[in-house]
């Protein structure tokens, strides 16, 4: 059992949902099974066709009536919207735009060893934001402590930037969720991460 992905009506990965909320959409009518060459099936007709696969990668669910394939991918038959294209601000797409460096002395660290950085510190002012935010290890995160770069003597070497949205596996492939094989070709322009709060 495993996770199935959402696309909307126009094929476009928009989320990653559970198989049993991925059968209940399916089965009322909300949603259709979707299969790798674009093909979509209605609750009965996967029903019947899962008589016939004798291999399912996902598993199987079985009812006293009849046995049913889990779905791998389901298209949304209402929903058109896409997700945001705007690069969602968390702690991970942080630490990928700047590839896991410490902004001020430019090594690379792994998530353990980085802190997120106020450029001018907040207690001057400086917001949450992508142009005050850098990746920096944690001796230089003290050694900065709640100055700016100048008056702790230090040079930042990787100016604050906001990303540019990607429209492709690269930072979802990182993402919590695992991407399956058969999703592929439908994830195209989604990344699920919650956003760390503005301020």
């Amino acid at each position: 059992m495993s996770d199935v992905l959402v696309l909307n009506r126009s094929f476009y990965a928009v989320q990653v949902t559970s198989w049993q909320r991925a059968l209940t959409l399916v089965y009322l009518n909300h949603a259709s099974v979707v299969d790798q060459e674009y093909r979509t099936y209605s609750f009965e007709d996967w029903r019947e066709l899962s008589a016939m696969i004798h291999e399912n990668p996902a598993g199987y669910v079985t009812t006293p009536q009849f046995k049913i394939a889990m779905p791998e991918v389901i298209a949304l038959k209402l929903y058109d919207r896409l997700p945001a294209t705007d690069v969602k601000f968390t702690r991970r797409n942080l630490y990928e735009h700047y590839h896991y460096h410490c902004c001020y002395c430019g090594r690379k660290f792994t998530t353990t060893e980085l802190n997120l950085d106020h450029v001018t510190p907040r207690s001057r002012g400086g917001r949450t934001s992508w142009d005050n935010i850098v990746t920096s290890c944690i001796p230089c995160n003290l050694k900065k402590a709640d100055k700016t770069p100048a008056e702790a003597g230090m040079k930042l070497l990787i100016a604050p930037t906001k990303p540019h949205w990607r429209s492709n596996l690269a930072m979802m492939m990182r993402s919590p969720v695992k991407v399956r094989t058969s999703w592929q070709r439908f994830v195209d322009n989604a990344y699920w991460n919650s956003e760390l709060e503005k301020e």
